[in-house]
């Protein structure tokens, strides 16, 4: 499903680009969407694949937890549906809010000692509803074409979360808790792409979460863990009227 939706997302990308090349032929003079900087409100809609992973802080004393050697966080893609709004605050500043749909997964991965090394993989998929807002700063057009940089933070919400699931005896049931909520800081740039009839952006974005996420549960899963925070990598198309 996920590399169907890499592929739908750059079919879009190729024929966004081809409507524009069309577009600025009957525009090179003036340009696209000549006062889109002087309105007050602007509205649209993104779509994204994320790289979620952790920052794993491992115990100081992973000797004591089954002989673990090692813990690591492998990340996968996801993907981003979400809406766009943006208040001008300066011709060249505006305020941010995109409030998205994220679906997630990452892994983690325990190394034990012994003859040959034993991997225990937990995987942890996530459903977040996100509440970022950022400040941009964009650059003056060159004809049909600006690029902007971005900061701010949020609020995120782990719909999937498993946080009152009780662990069993089996360490192969067993599961790795995450608190529910979620507070982050962010930075991005981007390039926007002025088409005839709308805005056309590609962003690439970092967030980092700053609540340690991980809930003690007793088991050498969790207990082997002092902190676990969230990184989430982004690279989002966005189309604005």
């Amino acid at each position: 499903m996920k590399r169907h939706f890499v592929h739908i997302i750059l079919s879009v990308v190729l024929l966004f680009f081809a409507f524009d090349l069309h577009s600025q032929e009957g525009a090179k003079e003036r340009g696209n969407l000549p006062n889109y900087y002087s309105q007050r409100l602007n509205f649209g809609f993104t779509l994204g694949i994320n790289r979620t992973n952790f920052m794993v802080q491992p115990s100081n004393h992973l000797e004591r937890f089954d002989s673990i050697k090692t813990i690591e966080s492998k990340p996968k893609l996801g993907f981003n549906l979400g809406i766009v709004s943006e208040l001008r605050l300066h011709r060249y500043v505006t305020l941010r809010f995109v409030p998205n749909l994220s679906f997630a997964e990452r892994n983690l991965e325990y190394y034990f000692e012994g003859h040959d090394t034993l991997v225990r993989t937990k995987s942890i998929e996530s459903t977040f509803i996100n509440f970022p807002l950022d400040l941009k700063l964009r650059s003056a057009r060159v004809k049909n074409f600006a690029a902007y940089v971005l900061a701010g933070g949020g609020y995120s919400l782990d719909l999937a979360s498993k946080r009152k699931t009780k662990n069993g005896s089996d360490p192969n049931e067993q599961i790795v808790k995450l608190q529910r909520d979620d507070y982050s800081y962010e930075v991005g740039a981007g390039a926007e792409f002025f088409l005839e009839y709308f805005k056309f952006a590609i962003e690439c974005k970092l967030t980092m979460g700053t609540k340690n996420l991980l809930i003690k549960d007793n088991t050498i899963y969790s207990d082997s863990v002092d902190k676990l925070n969230s990184k989430i990598f982004l690279i989002s198309l966005t189309f604005e009227g």
